[in-house]
């Protein structure tokens, strides 16, 4: 069973990472005004946006963000407000996206660098499409830009803020369409909590947050009511990253008003910035009911998706999200998103035009949340950065099945950069490039890899152990694959550095301080962690983007012990079956009960071999992401599933045959004390595998 143990996390290391950042959703539309058509850009001149009215409620702590003219790190290149030639930018830029697009398999990427009110370098990188070959345009190749989506609906968001029609501490569903209000306990989220990530739903993605068939898009109302997910803890305690909130937000700004969400993007940022390459709709026929899909002119310049597969490229469904496109659907070019981040670091305003006040600016720069520094406090929805140099940045980052995309703009330093990749190896590459570049040219060299620590080495009891993401489903088949999804191993080296180790990825990381303080810092890099102390022992930890907490899992949710029970009654289920096989070429003397109770166990013994096996080979087809979304949950892990509640049902049945089993004594027709012995053991196995798996939601195939 260690091989089985082990082969699980191999067979989901993929799929591990894509939920790490998936960052996508879609939106629909009013009834009344549904379809609606795509404004023509030709037909609607930018326009000032009106003025807004109320102020933003007041932020919470403030926040503590560089300013220009502060002094040129030691050892620096450039000093902050010393703008970045752009030949070295561009001579920089060729080269380490050519070695990263080779090293991660990426066919396809588009950058874009603005600084001081300029783009100072637009320019695309390999092939939009590879057959035939097209290679991409930085000012038509429109990529998925997944949860950076979620900007433009914040900003929607807080213009109805500052106009006063939505207030930050009432309940969402003041705002929401009566098919789509939150029933039950879930009526105390807050609009305040789904701007910071906090209004304590579980995660939910598979087999509903892509779909590679547009006939299987749904208005938004519909999308929010049929996967409403669960609570699981009250709005505002922690953050635990929602696509589902985000969605919740995108109706609620288009409620009361006679126009699709899609239709109010358009007239409030992307047409006033002349982002004519920019869109929340998908190339879908036109269907009653739903918005009005991309127009014609987008169409033949929308870029293929590629995973890589038997060293080569293999091209992607094309995603759909419309169904929650306020939390992903937008297509993009590098060249509309430089005007949208000369945007952001204008406060809100470019090229004469206004998509949000200077209030809602200055939230977007406030965090939400007391964090320490360095985390994420969820400026109103935006991601605040923790850059080289000790300055800050504001963006997202954004990813869907094959595309990954970041967007961080640091007013500092004036510089804003986006990067988007169309494989699905390229999660790395985007999310590294604006660190990589805030490194060369404004912060100091840095030494790597950091050394360990000794106090760590001798403290390593404190924090090491199994911990597992606050980011999954609440149960059911998908809650039971979040067991293998979010768990993370922590171990400390022997020469003092932490590691955490996720699908078999590991990471080092080294004291940020003091040892009892819990602050971390990546051995080679920037990012850091910081654990939660109490009695002087580690109970969770988070990460500088704050979307999740890593809690220490209980000991029924530890992969260790589904795997030490998984072994048990895979042994168990080969001794009965062998045992069945062996007693059958000599005589047995058994009475009734025991002859039939001897049937049933190993009818389960059959079950759970076919369970464990069935599992393993799903397991092992989870690499192929498109595959595990848009099948959930398939065939082999629902018959895995059913097989597992029919062997936990005959359990019962053993159990209650015990007493009988034991019957007889020293009678001649009646099994040994060493075989009644033997069935009481792997009945007991049995049970505690059963109660295992029913805890962890395996015993539900009727769930998705």
């Amino acid at each position: 069973m260690r091989r089985l143990a082990n082969a699980i996390p191999s067979a989901l290391a993929l799929f591990s990472a894509l939920l790490a950042a998936l960052l996508a959703a879609p939106a629909a539309a009013q009834d009344a005004a549904l379809p609606d058509t795509p404004i023509p850009y030709s037909q609607v001149a930018p326009r000032k946006a009106p003025a807004r009215a109320a102020p933003v409620a007041a932020p919470s702590p403030p926040a503590a963000t560089a300013t220009p003219g502060e002094p040129m790190r030691p050892g620096a290149r450039l000093a902050p407000g010393q703008p970045i030639d752009p030949a070295d930018l561009e001579a920089f830029v060729d080269g380490w996206m050519t070695d990263a697009m080779t090293r991660e398999h990426v066919a396809g990427a588009t950058v874009s660098v603005v600084q001081n009110g300029q783009v100072v370098l637009k320019k695309g990188y390999g092939f939009a499409k590879l057959d035939p070959r097209r290679p991409v345009d930085p000012d038509r190749s429109l990529f998925r830009i997944g949860s950076i989506s979620k900007t433009f609906t914040w900003i929607l968001l807080m213009n109805e803020v500052e106009a006063g029609r939505i207030r930050l501490d009432a309940p969402i569903n003041l705002y929401l369409p009566e098919r789509a209000r939150l029933p039950g306990r879930l009526r105390e989220v807050t609009v305040r909590s789904l701007l910071d990530h906090s209004p304590g739903l579980e995660d939910r993605a598979l087999g509903q947050l892509f779909e590679n068939n547009a006939r299987r898009v749904r208005p938004l109302e519909l999308y929010l009511r049929q996967e409403r997910p669960d609570r699981v803890r009250a709005p505002g305690v922690l953050s635990s990253y929602s696509n589902y909130g985000t969605a919740l937000a995108g109706a609620a700004v288009t409620f009361g008003k006679d126009k699709t969400f899609e239709r109010m993007a358009e007239e409030e940022i992307f047409l006033p910035l002349g982002m004519t390459h920019t869109t929340f709709r998908e190339p879908r026929p036109d269907r009653r009911g739903l918005p009005g899909a991309m127009p014609a002119r987008l169409r033949p310049d929308v870029t293929d998706g590629f995973g890589w597969q038997a060293g080569g490229f293999k091209a992607h469904s094309y995603e759909y999200v419309g169904h929650a496109a306020p939390a992903g659907s937008v297509s993009s070019t590098a060249g509309d998103m430089a005007r949208y981040m000369l945007a952001l670091l204008g406060d809100g305003t470019w090229n004469g035009v206004t998509i949000h006040g200077v209030r809602a600016a200055e939230a977007f720069r406030t965090p939400l949340q007391r964090t320490p520094e360095g985390m994420n406090g969820w400026p109103h929805g935006f991601i605040a950065y923790h850059l080289p140099g000790g300055f800050r940045g504001y963006g997202h980052d954004g990813a869907t099945l094959a595309f990954h995309s970041s967007m961080v703009v640091s007013p500092a330093l004036d510089l804003g950069v986006f990067v988007s990749t169309n494989s699905a190896g390229g999660a790395e590459l985007a999310g590294a490039l604006p660190g990589a570049l805030v490194r060369r040219y404004y912060a100091a060299p840095a030494a790597f890899p950091r050394p360990g620590s000794p106090d760590l080495a001798k403290a390593a009891q404190r924090f090491e152990g199994a911990y597992l993401s606050t980011r999954r489903a609440n149960g059911g088949l998908e809650g039971f694959v979040g067991l293998f999804i979010g768990a993370v191993d922590v171990v400390v080296t022997r020469d003092g550095r932490l590691l955490t180790v996720r699908m078999g990825q590991e990471q080092a990381w080294v004291p940020d301080g003091p040892v009892d303080e819990g602050r971390f810092v990546s051995a080679d890099g920037d990012q850091r962690l910081w654990f939660r102390m109490a009695d002087g022992r580690a109970v969770s930890f988070r990460d500088a983007f704050n979307a999740s907490t890593q809690q220490r899992a209980g000991f029924t949710e530890r992969l260790s012990t589904l795997a030490l029970a998984a072994g048990l009654a895979a042994f168990a289920s080969a001794a009965t079956l062998v045992g069945l096989v062996w007693r059958s070429r000599r005589e047995v003397r058994q009475n009734q009960i025991q002859a039939r109770a001897g049937l049933i166990q190993a009818l389960q013994a059959g079950l759970c071999l076919v369970a464990i096996l069935l599992f393993a080979m799903w397991a092992s087809g989870a690499s192929d992401l498109e595959a595990v979304f848009y099948r959930w949950p398939g065939a082999l892990i629902v018959t895995a599933s059913a097989c597992a509640l029919v062997l936990a049902a005959l359990t019962l049945i053993t159990i209650a045959a015990l007493p009988a089993v034991w019957q007889g004594g020293r009678r001649v027709d009646s099994w040994s004390a060493g075989r009644k012995l033997l069935f009481t053991l792997t009945v007991l196995i049995y049970a505690g595998f059963s109660v295992l798996l029913a805890l962890n939601g395996a015993l539900e195939p009727w769930s998705r």
